[in-house]
């Protein structure tokens, strides 16, 4: 089954009209909702816009100028915490308070960005800063003298292949490669691990990998890894049978290997960690483009065991989106809606909870969200750093800039936000892939 946006002969037009755009500068879409009403329990969801080219309109990335950082908000304050790396965007935090990061890029995809949608896209790219050549290595940070600031920068793994997700559990240290689960041995303490890695599971990958991160988190008792796998697509374009145990969460066990699609239908699900008061898993998904500025929210979300979430056929529940065809009304019947919205196109890639006792009480428990930023939206959307609340397990009010300042008043990009961590302080470490630094942010009084 083939599922396609265009006729078969209008493709090589439309994507020829959306390079004719993006050198031009954008569409002329302007927002229809005002930035409160993409964000909650119950976004305000606009009619979809039906246009032949869509809006393209990518922040520069150009990185920070000598002593630029981003603006912390009040009561906050940022440093730097290691500078000079390759394309950081993930985090982990050893228990001896380490800090590990991958520094990758996305792998090899000889099937994706192919002929004139190929030439676009590998513009965009290479403008929004993520053309890069993939470092493949996790990098260790160490700040011995609890200053803030990493002392020690070192190659802690390296001939990765794109890895993203990382855990630690049961004396292994795992990571979420482009394709795989990898597992090496790890002792507390230590700096570099040089012994060869075990497949544990194979990924979805394949040539056309076109949503290649693939974050990962293990349950709380160590038995299981949750892989996070983003679809083949935008909705489907490249036929179902490309989406095979695609845009969905994956229950690994770690004994075994062997795994089985835990929840589905979820575009592109990244940061999967675990809600302190309820003990669910919640992830954060990037919604489909070329609906409007407006659609879809991008979103966290809980996600039940056999719990479907709509893509490609249905958006926010049971919104269908008619590009989609075939349709599949009963998956559409059964797609459940996410719980908090997030903005449209903010590109929202880190999650995790304040499990730390620094930042205020009214902050226990509740989310830090990265958002990378928009391509498809104008004017843009993301590239910053918020906070959700919770009470009793689930979002329990507006969401609070944390970290802002990273687009110039030009709109170049000086940074965009990625993975974020709780150190072992309480502090909040971010990752910027553009300005290529991980930030630390603290209360102004600490």
């Amino acid at each position: 089954m083939h599922n396609r946006l265009f006729p078969p002969a209008r493709p090589v037009l439309l994507f020829c009209i959306t390079g004719l755009a993006l050198l031009l500068a954008a569409c002329n879409e302007q927002e229809t909702a005002t930035v409160g009403q993409t964000f909650g329990p119950k976004p305000t969801l606009v009619e979809p816009e039906k246009s032949l080219t869509p809006t393209v309109n990518v922040a520069k990335a150009i990185g920070w100028p000598a002593g630029g950082k981003p603006v912390a908000a009040e009561g906050m304050t940022v440093n730097a915490f290691a500078t000079a790396l390759d394309h950081p965007r993930t985090l982990h935090v050893l228990p001896n308070g380490d800090v590990l990061v991958a520094e990758t890029n996305a792998p090899e995809r000889p099937a994706e960005n192919r002929g004139i949608k190929g030439w676009i896209t590998r513009i965009v790219m290479g403008r929004a800063g993520a053309a890069t050549t993939s470092a493949n290595r996790i990098t260790l940070l160490r700040d011995s003298d609890g200053d803030g600031t990493a002392e020690t920068k070192s190659v802690f793994l390296k001939g990765l292949n794109s890895p993203f997700g990382m855990a630690l559990v049961g004396g292994y240290f795992y990571v979420a490669d482009a394709d795989a689960i990898m597992k090496f041995p790890y002792h507390t303490g230590d700096t570099k691990i040089t012994a060869a890695g075990t497949k544990l599971a194979d990924l979805p990958g394949g040539p056309i990998n076109h949503h290649w991160t693939k974050d990962l988190v293990a349950s709380v008792d160590g038995s299981k890894l949750y892989a996070t796998v983003g679809s083949n697509s935008n909705i489907g374009e490249n036929g179902m049978d490309a989406e095979t145990n695609r845009a969905a969460v994956l229950e690994v066990d770690r004994a075994s290997g062997k795994w089985r699609v835990f929840a589905s239908g979820l575009r592109n699900p990244n940061g999967p960690a675990w809600q302190p008061q309820s003990g669910a898993l919640w992830v954060v998904v990037n919604e489909r483009d070329e609906l409007g500025n407006d659609l879809v929210p991008d979103y966290m979300t809980s996600v039940r065991d056999g719990g479907f979430y709509g893509w490609p056929y249905s958006y926010y529940g049971q919104h269908v989106d008619a590009r989609v065809q075939p349709q599949r009304a009963d998956l559409v019947a059964k797609a459940i809606a996410p719980d908090y919205a997030l903005g449209a196109h903010t590109a929202s890639l880190g999650l995790t909870f304040n499990t730390g006792k620094l930042f205020p009480s009214d902050m226990t428990d509740g989310a830090f969200i990265g958002q990378h930023g928009s391509w498809n939206r104008k004017p843009r959307s993301g590239y910053k750093v918020i906070f959700v609340p919770f009470a009793n397990g689930m979002p329990s009010g507006q969401p609070r800039d944390v970290l802002t300042g990273f687009l110039n008043s030009d709109g170049e990009a000086q940074g965009r936000p990625v993975g974020v961590a709780i150190d072992k302080t309480g502090a909040l470490l971010v990752a910027d892939d553009v300005g290529n630094t991980i930030w630390r942010v603290t209360p102004a009084k600490h």
